[in-house]
């Protein structure tokens, strides 16, 4: 079972294929949406040594940094071996 888990968002790297589908006006409208009610859904990332990668929850990750926030909430996953 995943554990949510707080990560430093700085440490979250957001690979470029991913970066390029991030939507401003879902973003901003998810930022209000934080302020009002908390981040509901935590973020899924992998280890990449001491850092992370994002796997889910871009703009997530991203309405929280718009906020000035530093963490954010996550669950860590393995990747799979094939």
């Amino acid at each position: 079972m995943l554990q949510k888990t707080v990560f430093p968002i700085n440490r979250v790297r957001v690979p470029v294929k991913r970066a390029k589908t991030l939507d401003i006006a879902k973003m901003t409208e998810l930022a209000e949406k934080i302020l009002e009610h908390g981040q509901l859904t935590p973020i899924r990332v992998r280890a990449d040594g001491e850092n992370f990668v994002l796997i889910e929850g871009l703009h997530r990750r991203e309405a929280m940094k718009a906020r000035g926030e530093e963490t954010v909430d996550g669950y860590l996953v393995h990747a799979r071996l094939h």
